[in-house]
């Protein structure tokens, strides 16, 4: 999934646009855009931050935009495809110039967040979102409606430890992970979660946390080092990832151990 922030001042005059890939826009500031399928009949759409848009694709418009800061994001045809249970056609989205899902837009400000944050979590958990936007989308705003996928059970036991046994200090991609188990990414996902009881994404965060946990013992090791060596970009997001899991910093935790 590609994610990119442009600011669009105001334009006087409309110009001709047409979107190939499939997009999903948020507001990150107030403004307004002015579409139409005719240069005499557009429509003027106003948006306070955080509201969405679900713009047409493969269709030329006329635009025009008026000083408004967008986040979009760029969802692939292959996690689509998937959340039609696998079918070879293009998805069709339908054109909503007021997008209105509480589900979709917690999902987009959770890309934003990471996005401020300088995407310090990977691969992994972009991955992961568009998945979650892909069904989501399909299965509310697609114009023709989603076959209900019947799953039974979750990865069997010689499937499963293939996965969880990677190496948690790698930067892991989804598609990595359900190459590794023989299914299509959507599959794995849907699968994962039926046998762990957690998204791919959270399972590698807690383990990441607690091999973090017992390098803490050892006091001689930087804090940095234990960061780097359990797959975290930063030091800041190790510390924020480890107060999510534990309730304390790994400063806080390891001087709790020593005391």
């Amino acid at each position: 999934m590609r994610v990119a922030a442009y600011e669009l001042d105001s334009a006087r005059e409309a110009h001709r646009y047409i979107q190939h890939g499939q997009v999903l826009a948020m507001a990150l500031r107030p403004g307004s855009i002015e579409v139409g399928l005719r240069r005499s009949e557009m429509t003027r759409s106003t948006y306070d931050t955080g509201e969405m848009i679900l713009p047409r694709r493969r269709v030329e418009e006329w635009v025009r935009t008026d000083d408004i800061h967008l986040l979009v994001l760029e969802i692939s045809d292959t996690p689509l495809m998937a959340a039609c249970d696998g079918t070879n056609a293009e998805v069709e989205l339908r054109y909503e110039p007021t997008l209105v899902d509480t589900r979709v837009g917690a999902l987009v400000a959770a890309v934003n967040a990471e996005r401020l944050a300088g995407f310090p979590t990977g691969r992994l958990f972009l991955d992961s979102v568009e998945q979650a936007l892909a069904a989501a989308l399909v299965e509310r705003h697609a114009v023709r409606p989603r076959p209900v996928p019947i799953h039974r059970g979750g990865l069997t036991p010689a499937r499963l430890p293939r996965v969880t046994h990677a190496k948690i200090e790698d930067e892991l991609s989804l598609d990595e992970m359900a190459e590794s188990a023989g299914l299509s990414t959507a599959h794995f996902s849907q699968m994962f979660r039926k046998s762990t009881g957690e998204s791919p994404h959270q399972f590698v965060l807690r383990h990441r946390v607690q091999r973090a946990k017992e390098m803490l013992r050892a006091a001689e090791v930087r804090m940095l080092d234990v960061a780097v060596a359990c797959g975290f970009k930063t030091q800041q997001h190790f510390a924020r990832a480890f107060r999510q899991l534990c309730g304390a910093s790994p400063t806080e935790y390891r001087q709790e151990l020593l005391r």
